[in-house]
């Protein structure tokens, strides 16, 4: 299933309400409050690019609180439950 890792960086003071809103969002499978240059980790699984898409710009990145994004594309997962092997993420 295609798979979306989006980093967001958040206003301070809204980190924690913004996390709440992006878990209401069906597509999203996890949310990961992070250290770093990005504030918030947010995982988007649909069943094609498309669909992922309008999740990001139609859902996500309208939500108040959102001061800038990166969105990566998973090409496979390496999962310990899968002995390690890699498998790929389409």
């Amino acid at each position: 299933m295609p798979t979306a890792i989006i980093l967001l960086k958040i206003d301070h003071k809204r980190v924690t309400g913004t996390a709440e809103q992006i878990l209401d969002i069906p597509a999203v499978s996890d949310v990961y409050s992070v250290s770093g240059r990005y504030d918030l980790l947010v995982i988007i699984k649909c069943e094609s690019v498309d669909l992922i898409e309008c999740v990001i710009t139609d859902e996500l990145l309208k939500l108040d609180g959102i001061v800038e994004s990166e969105t990566m594309f998973a090409f496979r997962s390496y999962d310990k439950r899968e002995g390690g092997r890699a498998i790929d993420v389409d």
